[in-house]
């Protein structure tokens, strides 16, 4: 199999899924455990809010010296969840990522695919080495077309045994009024997937793992293009009747997908996969959702984006997931429409109603 550029392919028959269980387990991780969390937006700062209910002591990196010392002083990110109080006795808040990463067990990655390169351009493999990495961004790297993980592996020599992706379903703002939440952690190991389940679960997170590395990962990405491609239509004016269709067409194609590129036993009813969509795809939270619905009414992609100022993960993993798959040659005739409507700037209206012919 063809590998992407700089990578290794992504099949890998060995990694077969299974759930892990977890009910019987009660210890929580030791106390002084450091945990680097790289990325200040609404998510990281749900994470903040997660794991500071548990025995864990957080080095946090915010990229704007202004926002680092607001948080300081103040308690609070003051661009997103700002209701979210931040308790800086556990939290240690820098603007240098050096800084958040020393003497960390444990580095989260939140910034978004498209920035993480830049965010951590002056780190090295030394910085990483003998930590374990979790990554909760929801894309691929931009002009490389490679999973987070891959690049980690690539550019910091961290092996996959070594880290762990935490996807949902799991939107930031309902963390942010205590809504109960599920997690699942996936990981080779299942002794890093269970470490990192402890320290998030808690009275408003319920986590599980599975060992389904890549596929979870590609789902959390593919997810984000389906969002997109539903908020286009509803921008559109099609309605709920649509949306079903599609959501159920949107699971087959990712399933079609990643049987093609990491074969496994998978059950894609389960909530990092089908729950994970369902609430991009439908939430008035998901931000993929709210970019397609503007680009749906109109808006360009530059106009879109200025607006929302926020970044929708699906529009670059639109580019990324149709170059790879240039290779796989898999039926995605939803990632085929984004595309088109995003890159090649089609009408909106003609490509969904050539996507709409192919539903069943």
């Amino acid at each position: 199999m063809v590998a992407p550029k700089g990578g290794r392919p992504y099949q890998i028959i060995h990694q077969i899924y299974r759930p892990i269980a977890l009910a019987d387990q009660k210890d929580k991780p030791a106390a002084g455990t450091k945990i680097a969390i790289i990325g200040s937006g609404s998510w990281a700062t749900a994470l903040v809010k997660i794991l500071t209910e548990g025995n864990v002591r957080l080095q946090w990196w915010v990229r704007l010296p202004e926002d680092a010392d607001y948080i300081r002083q103040y308690h609070h990110n003051p661009r997103y969840l700002a209701d979210v109080q931040i308790p800086t006795r556990k939290v240690k808040v820098t603007h240098k990522v050096k800084d958040a990463l020393k003497g960390a067990d444990y580095v989260i990655l939140v910034t978004p695919a498209a920035f993480i390169q830049e965010a951590l351009s002056s780190c090295t493999a030394a910085d990483f080495a003998g930590k374990t990495v979790i990554t909760a961004i929801k894309g691929l790297i931009p002009d490389l077309h490679l999973l987070v993980t891959d690049w980690v592996e690539q550019t910091f020599a961290v092996p996959q045994t070594s880290q762990c992706i935490i996807a949902g379903p799991c939107h930031a703002e309902e963390v942010a009024m205590e809504r109960l939440s599920y997690l699942t952690l996936a990981s080779p190991s299942q002794q890093v997937a269970t470490e990192m389940a402890d320290m998030l679960r808690c009275r408003f997170v319920h986590a599980s793992t599975n060992a389904d590395l890549y596929g979870t990962e590609f789902c959390a990405v593919m997810k984000n293009v389906v969002a997109l491609v539903s908020g286009i239509c509803h921008g559109l004016g099609y309605g709920d009747n649509f949306q079903a269709v599609l959501v159920s067409n949107a699971i087959l194609e990712m399933e079609r997908f990643l049987q093609t590129v990491s074969p496994a036993v998978r059950n894609m009813g389960q909530s990092a996969y089908l729950g994970d969509l369902l609430v991009t795809a439908y939430s008035q939270f998901s931000r993929n959702r709210t970019f397609g619905n503007m680009i749906g009414r109109g808006y360009s992609v530059a106009s879109a984006q200025m607006e929302m100022n926020m970044v929708a993960e699906g529009y670059y993993a639109v580019n990324s997931l149709w170059r790879l798959n240039q290779t796989y040659a898999v039926e995605m005739p939803i990632l085929e429409a984004a595309y088109q409507i995003l890159y090649n700037k089609h009408p909106a209206q003609q490509e969904i109603t050539k996507l709409q012919d192919t539903f069943k």
